[in-house]
């Protein structure tokens, strides 16, 4: 059986969160003075804030599209809605195709097993098969550089190197629809060329590609459409080529 096209549907797709332990106006007071944040609402005596609101999107295959908003706008929490890890509470999210969310690199990491042991733990969190993970290691440990380091744990590990573990471990997947947060250079120089490639070679794989992003650099790079959030309230899609007009509006 033929599998459906690669696809993201959302139909007014609202996210609320609610508030524990805070005053209404005095949150209302922060989002402002920071000016961002969604809308804050009340229901059934707790404070809420709309993260998400009223959201249409429309993605076939080979669309790039790029999310751009000041921190807080919902551009994290469209991404992690559309991996599955929010319900909408109003709205609809359809997505057609094998996601690979690379949101967190440091998601799944155990500091206290080996960098071999924690490149299979992100393969299965990834949904690989143990015989796919097997098939993919040596090429993961090669990328990562750290040679014999892979056989310590990584609690003992610099920062950098953790960095290169996570990330080398993290784009180790192959997806239809490729979800990325803000990406923050990892390792020297040497490495972030290695890296920058490996991600072009992971777009290009990939049926959709979403990425949120402050860079817009990378964006006109990566991308060949851009959406900009702000409160949660999501602009039209555009062509990338708008990017400076859409940013200044």
């Amino acid at each position: 059986m033929k599998a459906p096209p690669v696809s993201i549907s959302c139909q007014g797709l609202t996210l609320r969160f609610p508030v524990y332990g805070v005053d209404a106006k005095s949150l209302k007071k922060h989002l402002a003075k920071i000016t961002v944040g969604g809308s804050l609402g009340r229901s059934h005596g707790t404070t809420e804030v709309t993260a998400l609101s009223n959201l249409n999107l429309e993605l076939k295959a080979g669309d790039r599209l790029g999310l751009v908003g000041h921190n807080g706008s919902g551009k994290t929490t469209l991404l992690r809605a559309l991996s599955g890890a929010y319900e909408p509470d109003e709205g609809t999210i359809e997505v057609q195709g094998h996601i690979a969310a690379l949101l967190d690199l440091n998601l799944g990491i155990d500091p206290s097993a080996t960098g071999m042991d924690n490149i299979r733990l992100r393969g299965r969190i990834a949904g690989l098969s143990s015989k796919e993970i097997d098939a993919k290691l040596p090429e993961i440990a090669e990328f990562t550089g750290l040679g014999a380091f892979l056989a310590m744990p990584v609690k003992t590990y610099s920062a950098g190197m953790q960095a290169r573990l996570a990330f080398a471990a993290a784009t180790a997947v192959e997806a239809d629809v490729l979800l990325m947060d803000e990406w923050i250079a990892v390792g020297d120089a040497d490495f972030q060329k290695l890296a920058h490639k490996r991600l072009l070679k992971l777009v290009e794989r990939a049926g959709i590609l979403v990425l949120a992003s402050h860079d817009t650099d990378l964006l006109r790079l990566y991308c060949n459409k851009v959406m900009r959030l702000e409160g949660g309230v999501a602009s039209p899609v555009t062509d990338i080529k708008k990017l400076d007009e859409l940013m200044a509006a």
